[in-house]
């Protein structure tokens, strides 16, 4: 048991954070068990997970007799345990790039609150169907496009500045998958976002990584 990785996930496999921890996972190449908590059903509310998870929220990462939750914490903590060079980095070694990596986490986890209830997960996992924008979720988006065109300048790949000896456009981090997933709130449910985002997002969605985390919904490519 000291070794094994648990990651705890909704069914439906909808969560964003989820998703974020689940792609660190398989980014990485650690071997990792999958246990799947109904949230409708209340399992996250139920001991030994509440307990266990401190925060009860999806996902938790079990690593041995160690619980950790939160997305950003998750991923933080399989980059320092299971560090470059023997497994792939996810954040870059500069420290002023590895903050620039972590403000794009921090941004699509605590802004755009509108856009993420008008255009949730369910639409792009579960084939729900989404309403006309109100007010509040038009202005979302357009403050993602905004924020994210800064985020990936004309010729980025990443969201991380390229390494002064690595491929332009900067090396694939975790962020560009938080990032991706975002932008395809607007492009999966037909919402105006330009060519070059919309690109990228695709890009990014055909790692094998997240090929995988879309084979457990009901995704379909468009």
């Amino acid at each position: 048991m000291a070794d094994t990785l648990l990651l705890h996930v909704n069914s439906g496999w909808t969560s964003p954070y989820a998703f974020s921890a689940f792609v660190t996972l398989r980014e990485k190449g650690l071997p990792v068990e999958l246990a799947v908590l109904d949230l409708a059903a209340g399992d996250h509310k139920r001991l030994p997970y509440a307990a266990d998870s401190i925060t009860g929220r999806i996902p938790a990462l079990r690593h041995g007799d160690f619980w950790l939750a939160e997305s950003s914490a998750i991923d933080e903590y399989l980059e320092e345990a299971f560090p470059p060079p023997r497994f792939p980095r996810l954040y870059p070694a500069d420290l002023r790039a590895r903050g620039r990596v972590r403000m794009v986490q921090a941004f699509l986890r605590s802004d755009l609150g509108a856009l993420r209830s008008e255009r949730s997960t369910s639409t792009l996992f579960e084939g729900a169907t989404a309403a006309p924008f109100t007010p509040a979720g038009k202005a979302d988006a357009e403050r993602l496009v905004a924020v994210a065109e800064r985020f990936l300048p004309p010729g980025a790949a990443s969201v991380a500045p390229p390494a002064a000896d690595g491929p332009p456009g900067g090396p694939f981090c975790i962020a560009d998958a938080d990032l991706a997933l975002m932008l395809h709130r607007l492009e999966a449910n037909g919402d105006p976002s330009p060519p070059r985002l919309a690109d990228n997002a695709r890009a990014v969605f055909r790692r094998p990584s997240i090929r995988e985390w879309l084979t457990h919904t009901k995704w379909t490519d468009r």
